[in-house]
């Protein structure tokens, strides 16, 4: 059998590398095309949706126009990292892919949770909403703290990312939990600066893949497994 034309399979070899003309009983291995990086991609989908949603938690901008961050969260914090975490499993990445997954899916859960179910949470008592965002956020706090242990074999500029997102998480949960508001706050302005550099980690990519050298540094901290 042929090879097949770009962006197509490709069968026409064993496992080993022989032609299958030389061993027509040998089973087929299908080769697929290179597939680019989601990485990029799903760095700027997690820092937009972040970005946005920190200035409304640090005050910069009116709770009223906090409903612009649903649809973010719903297309581009959501669907789109998902999408990058499955294109992550098809790379071999196991990082990225549980990263770009679970974030996607941690937005989606936002969208989720503000549109339909923090109406079920009991309005005549706020302690017990605060807490019960506190804990989801602490949790995911917790997460963070240990993919940012094994973002230490990645770059750098992922490794902030996740440092400085670990840090966003604990600071809002225990806002919420204590129903602080100034402590709310800090947590949207680090909030900010996590997007910020998620958007550096991203755009350097970008930036590196396309000119085909390092224009913009992310420091390699060690191979991944």
């Amino acid at each position: 059998m042929e090879a097949g034309t770009a962006g197509t399979p490709r069968f026409a070899e064993r496992g080993d590398g022989v032609s299958r003309d030389a061993d027509p009983t040998a089973p087929t291995v299908i080769q697929f095309p290179k597939v680019a990086d989601p990485g990029p991609l799903g760095l700027a989908a997690f820092a937009l949706t972040t970005f946005v949603l920190s200035f409304f938690n640090a005050g910069l901008a009116p709770a009223s126009g906090e409903p612009i961050v649903f649809g973010l969260a719903f297309a581009y914090g959501g669907l789109a990292q998902i999408l990058a975490g499955m294109w992550e499993f098809r790379t071999g990445n196991t990082f990225g892919a549980v990263a770009f997954t679970s974030y996607g899916a941690f937005w989606l859960s936002f969208f989720a949770f503000a549109l339909w179910f923090e109406k079920l949470l009991p309005g005549k008592d706020p302690g017990v909403a605060g807490h019960a965002v506190g804990l989801y956020l602490i949790a995911w706090g917790i997460f963070t703290a240990y993919m940012f242990i094994a973002s230490l074999r990645t770059t750098a500029a992922v490794a902030l990312v996740f440092a400085l997102l670990a840090v966003t998480f604990i600071v809002l949960g225990i806002g919420n939990v204590g129903g602080n508001a100034d402590v709310i706050k800090a947590g949207g302005y680090i909030g900010i600066v996590t997007a910020v550099a998620a958007w550096y980690a991203s755009f350097a990519v970008v930036v590196n893949s396309t000119f085909g050298r390092t224009v913009m540094p992310v420091v390699p901290l060690g191979a991944r497994a």
